[in-house]
């Protein structure tokens, strides 16, 4: 089966190709014969109907520095290729928001992954909600009493912006610590959003556990360890992969959360998982695969096309 593939995400040209998940999803396509099409998210666009992509057929090569070369320029029509790979990292904002509601004007007839509508509707911060007893406890408030409120309860707090990515703007306010009342009037000048805290787990300092579900299966996963004096784990921050097997706890999540994700079309998800909290369902724009496969050889890309293929061929 060879399947016309299109990619909507950021600059191809500044990915890290040891370490960015869509280069490797692209890169196991290509191997297995299908034709890639690459656009950033500025160049999508409607018109008359019709979902149009202005961009450019590639090839890509594991070569760093000639990673990938480029077509022609040209425009397509998102309705005559197979599947679109919703690919852009976040913020989850109001172009994000927008692009997820074009993008399901062709769904599921181009297969769109993952699903645009669950994409909108799931948030990586706002889906864990729905399974309590798996989360440490959170709020999510725009209103400082509320927050007052909860650090009271707890002492020990994360604060941090509820659409934020990327390790960017989180807070660790231990029970000594006077700044909500400041961060609260920084965070709330800069957005009308409301804010996460969730009661900090001591267990970070081990790691941040990044555990890959492929059509809600887990496949594995890596350990994202903070860099010394650091309390955020993300590797954009610092923090350090190893190599770590999944516990009875980690099964127990992944079967809890596993077949809403199927059910919702989000065929690559990375769920965070502290101690034994889960902490985020990320279904944007995962990473980590490539780290998992130099770990423990597995090829999360390969079982991802193996059921993007099964749909497309009906199965």
């Amino acid at each position: 089966m060879s399947l016309k593939v299109a990619f909507q995400m950021d600059p191809i040209g500044a990915v890290n190709i040891d370490a960015d998940s869509t280069f490797r999803i692209a890169l196991e396509a290509q191997e297995r014969g299908h034709q890639l099409f690459y656009y950033t998210p500025d160049r999508l666009s409607f018109r008359s109907g019709r979902i149009i992509a202005r961009g450019w057929p590639i090839e890509v090569q594991r070569v760093k520095g000639d990673h990938v070369s480029f077509g022609a320029e040209a425009e397509i029509d998102l309705a005559e290729w197979d599947v679109v790979w919703l690919r852009q990292d976040p913020p989850f904002d109001m172009g994000y928001i927008t692009s997820t509601h074009l993008l399901d004007m062709m769904h599921p007839e181009t297969l769109v992954v993952n699903d645009p509508f669950w994409v909108r509707n799931y948030p990586e911060k706002l889906l864990v909600l729905q399974f309590q007893g798996l989360t440490p406890p959170t709020t999510i408030a725009r209103d400082l009493e509320t927050l007052r409120a909860f650090k009271a309860e707890h002492g020990d707090i994360i604060l941090k912006p509820l659409y934020g990515n990327g390790g960017a703007g989180v807070f660790r306010l231990d029970p000594n610590d006077r700044n909500l009342a400041s961060l609260h009037e920084l965070f709330t000048g800069m957005s009308r959003e409301p804010l996460i805290a969730q009661k900090f787990v001591p267990d970070v300092a081990k790691g941040d556990k990044r555990v890959i579900l492929v059509n809600g299966e887990p496949v594995g996963a890596i350990n994202r360890v903070p860099a010394a004096g650091e309390t955020r784990s993300n590797m954009h921050v610092g923090g350090r992969p190893e190599k770590v097997g999944l516990t009875e706890r980690d099964l127990e999540i992944c079967a809890a959360i596993g077949p809403l994700l199927r059910e919702k079309g989000q065929i690559f998800v990375g769920i965070d998982v502290i101690g034994n909290w889960l902490t985020e369902i990320n279904v944007t724009s995962p990473t980590g695969i490539q780290e998992l496969e130099r770990f423990d050889g597995t090829n999360a890309a390969r079982k991802m096309w193996e059921v993007i293929e099964a749909k497309r061929a009906g199965v």
